[in-house]
């Protein structure tokens, strides 16, 4: 869509009001354009095999690090923060520990029906706009994008921060066609900080900015699809699906508030199940607890795999 930047700016404030009607945290435009520092590092990245068994990662290089390669005629990225931050955990402190991103309705179809509703509103108030959007389901490097946006800034742990509410945030974007204009990128604000770095497990950030996922728990709790080592139980630090201690331990989060989005609220018997439960889960319960959440996309075998990975490092 052929339209003047500068006469496209008006339209700005109503972009990120309706954003933040529909529920999300924050709102910034970028550029479209090829990311070539991050190509830089994404590339010696999967060079040196720290991508573990996620060869979808090797796909779509190009289209993963230049929009205009994803999406025709692409000219801006506008992203969006969700909160997920839930008011209440898990109330047994034994029992396996769900990463805090799985307790509600799977984030993809929240955040994907939420950012339609933006881009018809778009074409509603601007014109007729193409676009696309997406929610950590191709090849966008979402992280990247907010950080251009001025969201936030990529800490050491590899997660997004935004100095408004710490970390605890799904990414989405529209890659649309119409030219915008940008939001200045974000700051670095980590300082000397090496909270995440200190208190892996793992010792899976190898430098800051740097994940090797082949000793990330959420790797090998959510990507991982081979069975076990005997010894790999004891590295799980008790987690079960996904893990947050990197984004615990941040300092930035520490003053995050929950979120208001009622589709991230759990199962009512999620944050009541003892450890005892867990361990006995059978399908009947897996399916009642996590029908609609972003834990059914890995599973039941797997999620069975952790479990006894788990049992089998306490005896």
């Amino acid at each position: 869509m052929t339209f003047n930047v500068p006469e496209n700016a008006k339209h700005i404030e109503g972009i990120k009001k309706k954003a933040g009607e529909l529920g999300f945290h924050a709102c910034g435009i970028s550029a479209a354009c090829r990311l070539d520092n991050e190509a830089e590092r994404l590339g010696k990245w999967l060079s040196a095999g720290m991508h573990g068994s996620m060869k979808f990662m090797e796909n779509n290089f190009e289209k993963r690090v230049d929009p205009r390669k994803l999406v025709e005629d692409a000219k801006t990225v506008i992203s969006v923060l969700q909160n997920y931050l839930p008011a209440r955990n898990q109330k047994d402190p034994g029992a396996p520990v769900l990463s805090k991103y799985a307790y509600g309705t799977d984030y993809h179809y929240v955040m994907k029906e939420k950012l339609g509703k933006l881009l018809l509103f778009m074409n509603d108030t601007i014109g007729e706009i193409s676009g696309r959007a997406f929610v950590d389901s191709a090849p966008v490097l979402d992280r990247a994008w907010a950080a251009r946006s001025g969201l936030g800034w990529i800490g050491k742990n590899s997660c997004l921060i935004s100095g408004g509410g710490g970390s605890f945030f799904f990414i989405g974007e529209l890659i649309v066609d119409i030219e915008l204009p940008a939001d200045d990128p974000g700051k670095e604000y980590c300082g000397s900080c090496r909270a995440c770095i200190d208190s892996c497990p793992t010792g899976a950030i190898v430098e800051p900015g740097l994940v090797d996922v082949r000793s990330c728990i959420s790797y090998l709790t959510i990507e991982y699809r081979d069975e076990f080592p005997d010894s790999i139980g004891s590295k799980l630090n008790n987690r079960v699906f996904g893990c947050d201690i990197c984004q615990d331990v941040c300092p930035w989060n520490k003053g995050a508030k929950a979120h208001e989005e009622p589709l991230f609220e759990p199962e009512p018997d999620l944050l009541e199940l003892a450890a005892a439960g867990w361990y006995e889960m059978d399908k009947p319960l897996y399916r009642r607890l996590f029908g609609k959440s972003a834990v059914k996309r890995a599973g039941y075998r797997l999620l069975r795999r952790n479990l006894d990975a788990l049992i089998a490092a306490k005896s």
